[in-house]
């Protein structure tokens, strides 16, 4: 079960708990064997399955209180779940997410939790793949929960952050390729069902890498592909250069080395993206992937697009999240950014117009100084979500 931080706190909730309302158990179908392939994507061989993956977080927010400003008009909600649940109508698809359900763990199973957000937010997120990513089961689970926020008037409805901190991440990938001027790689780490390779036209002409584990990768590859051939989904179209998708554990050492041999060149200028994947890792496997990053400034142009929790945020579960920084501005310097910008949900830059509500949660925190651990209104702690990019040069590194 969720542990909760309070009322009108923010609740970081992992697996299953994030669609436990309104949960319906998914048709099972005998499982269809599809071939993996995409178009435009290069697949390396089948890895070794792994039983769980570090995946984008399901963290999700809930305050009980006065009317919000962000809200659908009746039956625009229904309207948006029956165009995601069009995507699921061919029988392979929903073969493949029975499958998701019975094998997949619940930290798996947020890599689609989090697809389903993406879907449900359509009016603010653009993504043609989320409905067929996310899957029946999470996509109805949060809509109840969706519907019951407006019904009682929640502040912020469910789903808002992972929203918010989706669009953060499109437009600073969006401002970083086009600092590099157009043309880079562009790595997700712990990439899930991200599906920004097919919904961002910034990508035209980068080279993007997604790793995560691979059965994961294959899974998503399957979905995608039978959702295409079935004619029951609009056709995607790659908006990248290229996409490959590389399957390996960022917790080993070599993961760099696997990166590596899928085509990803060191010289070359590099955004990397860690969304929702840090605070899952523990501090020594963490602080490897941020510290192999910041080695790849001596060679080439890089900026790192992660979010990190604060000690407060990363307490609601000891056997969930694990790696934490209160001051994320100030250790990425240490290990070789020259530059560190920071950010708090519902910052100007991390706003997006979805917190309108001036009593919403994130409002309140952001009055708050970073170093104030405990909210001086009801005294619960002040649990956050940083938003930080930094970046680095073979120039910065010459005059270290």
């Amino acid at each position: 079960r969720p542990e909760q931080a309070g009322a009108g706190h923010v609740h970081y909730i992992c697996g299953l708990a994030m669609v436990s309302c309104g949960r319906l158990a998914a048709a099972r179908y005998p499982l269809i064997p599809s071939p993996r392939r995409a178009s435009g994507i290069l697949r390396p061989p089948r890895r070794e399955l792994r039983s769980w993956s570090i995946m984008s977080s399901s963290e999700e927010e809930k305050a009980a209180g006065a009317n919000g400003e962000q809200r659908l008009e009746e039956g625009e909600d229904e309207g948006v779940l029956a165009a995601a649940m069009e995507q699921l109508a061919a029988e392979g698809v929903r073969a493949l997410h029975a499958r998701v359900e019975a094998e997949w763990d619940p930290v798996l199973q947020s890599a689609c939790q989090t697809a389903a957000v993406r879907a449900l937010w359509a009016s603010a997120v653009r993504d043609p793949a989320a409905g067929v990513l996310a899957g029946e089961r999470h996509l109805r689970g949060l809509h109840e929960k969706m519907r019951r926020d407006e019904r009682t008037g929640a502040r912020e409805v469910h789903g808002v952050m992972i929203a918010v901190r989706t669009l953060w991440f499109d437009a600073r990938i969006e401002a970083a390729v086009a600092g590099l001027g157009g043309a880079a790689q562009v790595v997700l780490l712990g990439a899930g069902m991200d599906a920004r390779a097919y919904r961002l036209g910034c990508l035209k002409e980068c080279a993007v890498f997604e790793l995560d584990f691979a059965d994961l990768l294959d899974m998503k590859s399957d979905i995608l592909h039978e959702a295409m051939s079935s004619g029951n989904h609009q056709k995607l179209t790659m908006m990248a250069k290229s996409l490959t998708r590389v399957p390996a554990d960022i917790r080993d050492v070599d993961w760099m080395t696997k990166l590596q041999s899928c085509g990803y060149v060191p010289e070359r200028n590099t955004v990397w993206v860690l969304e929702g994947i840090l605070y899952y890792l523990h501090h020594v496997h963490a602080m490897q992937v941020l510290e192999t990053i910041a080695a790849c400034r001596t060679s080439a142009c890089t900026v790192l697009l992660a979010d990190f929790m604060n000690r407060n945020a990363a307490s609601l579960s000891q056997t969930m999240y694990h790696f934490y920084h209160d001051s994320p501005d100030l250790l990425l310097p240490s290990i070789g950014f020259s530059q560190a910008m920071l950010s708090q949900i519902g910052d100007p830059q991390a706003h997006f117009g979805l917190l309108s509500h001036p009593q919403n949660l994130f409002e309140k925190l952001r009055r708050l100084p970073r170093s104030v651990e405990t909210n001086p209104e009801d005294g619960t702690p002040c649990r956050r979500l940083y938003l930080v990019e930094a970046s680095a040069s073979p120039d910065d590194h010459t005059t270290l």
